[in-house]
């Protein structure tokens, strides 16, 4: 299975998969065709989640540290990350780890006082 996989490089930010480096990559990565299968949609998905996103940042009155479309980003952030954690060499995960963006997979801030009750959350 080691030898179906080929070099690819990763930009969360630019949303690219590609076989070339360049200036936005950010990850470098071996892949197989079905784990490039699966980093594709999981970055269409949150590319969906984004522009849903940015429409719902100009509903007022909305708390969009609790606006539904706000969380389903930054679940699908988080899962895309933890993703490329899973497949990932260890410097990509060194690389991810000084992200740190893997505890918040695990530990949100939402429990904190203040936001139980309020009425412009969920």
């Amino acid at each position: 299975m080691e030898n179906d996989k080929k070099r690819y490089y990763i930009s969360v930010t630019h949303n690219l998969i590609q076989d070339v480096p360049n200036d936005s990559t950010e990850f470098e990565l071996m892949l197989t065709d079905d784990q490039v299968t699966r980093l594709r949609d999981q970055m269409d998905e949150l590319t969906k989640d984004d522009e849903y996103t940015f429409k719902r940042a100009f509903v007022p009155f909305k708390s969009a540290d609790h606006d539904d479309a706000t969380e389903q980003f930054d679940e699908k952030l988080l899962g895309l990350y933890a993703y490329l954690y899973e497949v990932g060499d260890e410097e990509t995960k060194r690389m991810i780890e000084e992200l740190n963006v893997l505890p918040k997979l695990h530990q949100t801030d939402y429990h904190d006082e203040g936001y139980e009750g309020s009425p412009l959350n969920k």
